[in-house]
């Protein structure tokens, strides 16, 4: 039996005080642009904590100091979801926050290269009301963000895989 090569990822939800999430302006490859939360890959000999605390900081300049409840889990199985994998684990965690404006320690030339683009923070009316073109990373994080909002903090992850 063959496992698939599924590349593990961490990202964060930075929520601030009025609930507006921060989301990354991604264009991939394939010509699609998707907003999706901070985070990236886990490198070798990395904890998921580690990684989380270098790819804020990386991407948006966010000192990571304590660490966050991991809420949401997800693992997508699809050749060329992820350029040299067969999919992806994702795994989520909530950081509240004061609003910041992103500075990354990347340039914009290594941004480029992991096809960021741009960042905005998200109202929660703004997510849910959406319709444009662009996709949002979770597919499911106007449906979901809401609902970890509305409850208590999990105390394990969601999982937010989709059907295979």
């Amino acid at each position: 039996m063959t496992f698939p090569n599924l590349r593990h990822s961490v990202r964060a939800l930075l929520v601030d005080p009025d609930d507006r999430l921060l989301l990354c302006r991604a264009c991939t490859p394939d010509g699609f642009t998707v907003w999706i939360t901070p985070g990236g890959g886990i490198e070798v000999g990395e904890t998921r904590l580690e990684a989380l605390t270098r790819e804020l900081m990386e991407e948006v300049g966010f000192r990571l100091d304590a660490e966050p409840p991991h809420v949401w889990h997800s693992t997508i199985v699809s050749p060329g979801h992820v350029p040299g994998f067969d999919g992806t684990v994702n795994d989520y965690y909530l950081i509240r926050t004061a609003p910041f404006v992103p500075n990354p320690t990347l340039t914009a030339a290594e941004l480029a290269a992991e096809n960021l683009s741009s960042f905005r923070w998200w109202s929660l009316p703004e997510l849910v009301s959406y319709t444009g073109p662009d996709l949002l990373g979770p597919r499911s994080l106007a449906i979901d963000f809401p609902r970890l909002l509305d409850g208590p903090v999990p105390d394990r992850p969601v999982d937010l895989s989709p059907p295979r």
